[in-house]
């Protein structure tokens, strides 16, 4: 069974930075598509960096230029590197992956990990 395993969220002062993992266990064929999220007022979640299944990556405007989404398909891992931090920053980050299994293709979602920009 697939799971996901968020680590890396901490208090940092603004400015910091902080790399975020999100570790993916069990029997994964292919991460077909990835993305870190947080909420946002008044919605769900919103998409904070992603790749999707063409390998393009994507940045939410307010991220542009500070934040880093890359993966290491050896570890079946996928990162957030996070630079320039601001107070604003501070949310519970979620990782999303597209992952096919032998139970299929579908997305899995990681437990949340806090990040906390704050002087």
């Amino acid at each position: 069974q697939v799971q996901l395993v968020e680590s890396g969220g901490g208090l940092v002062q603004p400015g910091g930075s902080l790399r975020l993992s999100c570790a993916a266990s069990g029997t994964i064929f292919s991460i077909n598509a990835m993305g870190w999220y947080r909420p946002a007022p008044g919605r769900q979640r919103d998409l904070v960096a992603g790749t999707i299944r063409n390998g393009t990556s994507i940045y939410a405007d307010s991220v542009k230029g500070r934040f880093t989404i890359s993966r290491d398909n050896a570890k079946n891992t996928v990162y957030l590197h996070m630079n320039s931090l601001k107070p604003e920053d501070t949310a519970v980050y979620y990782c999303m992956l597209d992952l096919s299994s032998p139970s299929g293709t579908r997305d899995y979602w990681g437990q949340g990990t806090q990040v906390t920009v704050s002087s």
